[in-house]
């Protein structure tokens, strides 16, 4: 037995989405299939459309996913048909960083999450006349209306919380935010600088914002996002195109320097200016840099204890994170719902081109579904 879905596939490189008929396997005994509510759009899904990964074409992608659970494998515990839930990244689970509650840096991380198939090697989704179709992206392929997870990056969450604005919390909200409360542990009263503030770097303002640090300095060179930063708790904006000397302007904010760098830009410069601005003991965190860009430092700069920190998903557990998260926002100190654009799902390249553009910062998009079609 199978679904029939609707999916965004992308065919060819640097191409557009297109909407097509697909076929979604039953659960295996681990697994769970999720009816849509909503996905966001992240930078990830635009590196494989730019080939900046190489995950194979066609492709259903999308990786920010939240919906209700429509069937649950026969091995599955602790979520039942009709729970709502947040899609995260997935992992093998067995390998050391997994066990050892690090899961984010699976040994299999480019397999679980960007090979296009089960970590087996499997595809459970099809085109209807054939031909090969690459799914599994982050172990869900959220661009559809129908996604088949595993348990593992499978999260249920309350149902008093609106599910169309839950499913960025398990990628580009839960990277900034678990970079700055989890993979950087940032102290109250520290300085906190982030580069960047798009989707994932303004959830990191939030949860400095959230944490009580002594001062957060957000850097773009878009007004209109440093704008937005400030309102959501920094202290502090720098448009990088007005400044001079960027490590100047850092250290004006704090002599000494500043504690803990976030760079979500993947800019080469950045890196330069924020370990010129890093105090003592201070922490150089990123989150994009990716080969090719030039990224290199002077390892004299890192002498007074300095370092630098690689953080993927924000080294969180998202069963547990994406939690916190929601709790963050029921108290009103992750106002993730100023931040979210919504389209519907068949405007998905509109969507793409606004992200690209600057006019939304989160695009979400939102399906009109009815009941399952069993093939």
């Amino acid at each position: 037995m199978s679904t029939a879905a609707r999916a965004a596939v992308l065919r060819q490189a640097g191409g557009i989405f297109e909407i097509s008929d697909i076929t979604v396997e039953d659960p295996r005994e681990n697994e769970v299939l999720v009816r849509l509510a909503a996905t966001g759009i992240c930078a990830t899904d635009s590196h494989v459309v730019h080939r900046k990964f190489p995950t194979p074409l066609p492709v259903v992608l999308g990786h920010e996913g939240a919906g209700v659970v429509e069937r649950v494998g026969s091995a599955v515990s602790g979520l039942v048909v009709g729970d709502h839930v947040v899609l995260s990244y997935h992992s093998c689970g067995v390998c050391k960083p997994c066990l050892s509650a690090h899961a984010a840096y699976c040994e299999r991380m480019w397999d679980a999450n960007f090979a296009g198939a089960r970590l087996d090697g499997s595809s459970a989704i099809s085109l209807p006349h054939g031909g090969a179709l690459h799914g599994h992206f982050f172990g869900q392929s959220s661009f559809s209306t129908f996604a088949l997870t595993h348990q593992r990056n499978t999260i249920k969450i309350p149902k008093d919380v609106p599910l169309e604005l839950m499913g960025p919390l398990g990628c580009g909200f839960q990277t900034g935010a678990g970079a700055v409360l989890k993979a950087l542990e940032v102290k109250p009263g520290s300085v906190f600088a982030v580069f960047g503030v798009g989707a994932v770097g303004l959830a990191a303002v939030m949860a400095a914002a959230a944490t009580g640090v002594g001062a957060i300095i957000a850097v773009d060179v878009d007004p209109a996002r440093l704008d937005v930063a400030k309102s959501l708790g920094a202290t502090h904006v720098i448009n990088a195109k007005d400044s001079a000397d960027l490590v100047a302007d850092l250290r004006a904010v704090s002599a000494r320097g500043v504690d803990y760098v976030l760079d979500t830009s993947g800019r080469k410069e950045n890196l330069e200016a924020g370990v010129g601005a890093l105090a003592a003991l201070g922490t150089f965190g990123f989150v994009a840099f990716v080969k090719g860009a030039g990224a290199v430092i002077d390892a004299s700069q890192l002498a007074l204890g300095q370092s630098l920190k690689g953080i993927i998903q924000g080294d969180a557990i998202s069963p547990l994170f994406i939690k916190e998260l929601i709790e963050l926002y029921r108290a009103g100190k992750f106002p993730i719902d100023r931040l979210v654009s919504f389209y519907e799902f068949s405007d998905i390249n509109e969507a793409f081109a606004d992200v690209t553009a600057g006019r939304a910062v989160k695009a979400v998009l939102r399906f009109d579904q009815g009941p399952p079609k069993v093939l």
